[in-house]
């Protein structure tokens, strides 16, 4: 009698406390594959720069629909390109209209995407290039209202062939930190970064030379990683406090992560400090003769050694019909071949840590001015594998 009174009493607390645990209320929706499109300040200049909201509105729900009815489900969405937002914020200038500032009754481009997407159960990821100021050396282009402008001719900004912030300042941390803050008050499904991280050698020389006067000695590799790590160690901290997915896209190829990058991919992959998923741009064919698909998909997911980290594989759709320059004896491949990315993706979900993928991007898809001889076809046996 007294056993089966202990085992009512455990059982009741099994119970309770499985009632005081938080569960997902569809486990079917949070195991699905994410099929992502990418959409990026190049679209958002086309249809939605300049206009009102009636307009854009109406190009919001086109590109949603478009990408639903190919039974995707997931934006990524370039909410800063180049020191600038789509959104409405304290710190960074509009990027959507002719004058960089405007007053607080500009309508929330963001806003908008993220309910419309949301009313068609298609989830937003907000995608950042953390440190990108220009892609031209035209410093005339940069207002007085962006939080760069008060660093020109100064060391904290680098002009080379573009203009970025340099990476080893902490006003530029904290400058990077506090825009993410901004965006994870929106109701996102997720924060990424792409892979643009230091964009030259050069630019942070006098405070690495700073750096060893007064601490042990590193060499520059391990400085400028140490930088990156500490700065995506503090976004990783603020996604966590909102319960928002962390996440980086870097370069598919190892070697420029490490020699020109400087981003640690294997500390992040072995650690659940730093990311939640990975998304590495593996846009590579199979017969790359530098880089092939399936050996560089295999690459990425035995790097990752911490069960609670997604992987998600980045595909080139920009170059479905086209000629591969890098490619080598794969010069070709993309204009013989237009089952590329439906082969892709098939890969990739025999991986472990496999979660989904995103396409690059969405005017390849949608914009028939883009189109290729393929583009067609390959959408058609795409569609083949995503029922």
């Amino acid at each position: 009698m007294k056993k089966l009174i202990v085992v009512i009493l455990l059982l009741g607390t099994l119970i309770s406390n499985y009632n005081n645990y938080p569960r997902s209320t569809n486990t079917k929706e949070s195991n699905k594959e994410i099929r992502a499109i990418f959409i990026s300040y190049i679209e958002l200049n086309k249809y939605i720069k300049g206009n009102d909201k009636n307009t854009s509105k109406k190009n919001i729900k086109a590109m949603i629909n478009n990408i639903k009815n190919i039974k995707c489900n997931t934006i990524i969405l370039q909410v800063r390109s180049n020191c600038d937002a789509i959104y409405k914020s304290n710190i960074f200038p509009s990027s959507l209209n002719i004058v960089e500032h405007e007053g607080d009754n500009i309508y929330d481009v963001f806003n908008l995407f993220i309910k419309e997407a949301h009313k068609k159960r298609v989830k937003v990821i907000a995608w950042i290039n953390p440190y990108r100021i220009r892609t031209s050396s035209d410093i005339s282009t940069i207002s007085k209202y962006s939080p760069a402008y008060k660093y020109l001719n100064t060391d904290t900004v680098y002009i080379n062939n573009g203009i970025y912030f340099n990476p080893s300042k902490k006003e530029v941390e904290d400058l990077i930190v506090n825009g993410v803050k901004e965006v994870i008050n929106y109701k996102i499904d997720g924060l990424l970064f792409d892979d643009y991280f230091y964009p030259d050698n050069n630019i942070d020389e006098k405070d690495y030379k700073e750096y060893i006067k007064n601490n042990i000695y590193i060499n520059p590799n391990e400085y400028r990683l140490n930088i990156i790590n500490k700065m995506i160690k503090r976004v990783h901290e603020e996604c966590s406090k909102k319960n928002i997915k962390f996440g980086i896209s870097p370069d598919g190829n190892m070697e420029n992560n490490y020699n020109k990058n400087y981003a640690d991919v294997k500390t992040w992959l072995s650690s659940s400090n730093y990311v939640d998923f990975i998304m590495p741009q593996i846009y590579y064919g199979f017969y790359n003769s530098s880089k092939n698909y399936t050996k560089v998909v295999h690459e990425w997911e035995e790097l990752i050694t911490v069960k609670d980290i997604d992987y998600y594989v980045a595909l080139a759709f920009y170059k479905v019909g086209r000629e591969d320059m890098y490619a080598k004896e794969g010069i070709k491949e993309w204009v013989i071949n237009n089952n590329m990315i439906m082969r892709e993706i098939i890969i990739s979900r025999n991986l472990v840590n496999y979660k989904g993928f995103s396409l690059f991007r969405y005017d390849n898809l949608f914009n028939k001015d883009e189109y290729t001889s393929n583009t067609l076809k390959e959408l058609e046996n795409l569609k083949k594998i995503l029922k």
